[in-house]
């Protein structure tokens, strides 16, 4: 066998259809489009939203709410974790959390929320703290400072 001998296997290879040569081809004058219409035009694209001429749904429905273009998105982590996952009086950083796999994506920083209990003293540096989560590592000795 060799490179010239290679030919796809029968009935893997399907004819493309060619449009307008003549009426003997079953593919004549119209194409396969029919008559007149929006679709049978050159330019007869019809978007996915379009419904017609009819008011599409995406005007239809009515706007609600604001959405805040500024908006900080924190990757989140509670101070149990932390107890949990940290020795006495060890540093806490946002890297060291993605390095460990607490966190997956810091997004816009870090936020320390105050859920759980803490007994050892920690040096947590965070983007920013809870009310509740800087008292709690305060209370033990520790420091809550923002990166």
């Amino acid at each position: 066998m060799r490179l010239e001998d290679l030919r796809p296997s029968p009935g893997a290879m399907k004819k493309r259809k060619r449009l307008g040569r003549g009426p003997g081809s079953g593919h004549g004058k119209t194409s396969g489009r029919g008559h007149k219409g929006q679709k049978s035009r050159g330019s007869g694209k019809v978007h996915l939203w379009f419904e017609g001429g009819q008011t599409p749904l995406h005007r239809r429905l009515p706007k609600r709410g604001f959405k805040n273009i500024n908006r900080k998105e924190y990757a989140v982590v509670n101070v149990k974790t932390l107890d949990e996952r940290f020795e006495s009086h060890e540093e806490v950083t946002p890297e060291k959390l993605l390095e460990m796999g607490i966190v997956k994506d810091l997004k816009d920083g870090l936020k320390v929320l105050g859920d759980g209990e803490i007994t050892k003293p920690l040096i947590v540096k965070a983007h920013a703290f809870s009310e509740t989560a800087r008292k709690k590592i305060e209370a033990v000795g520790g420091k809550a400072e923002v990166v």
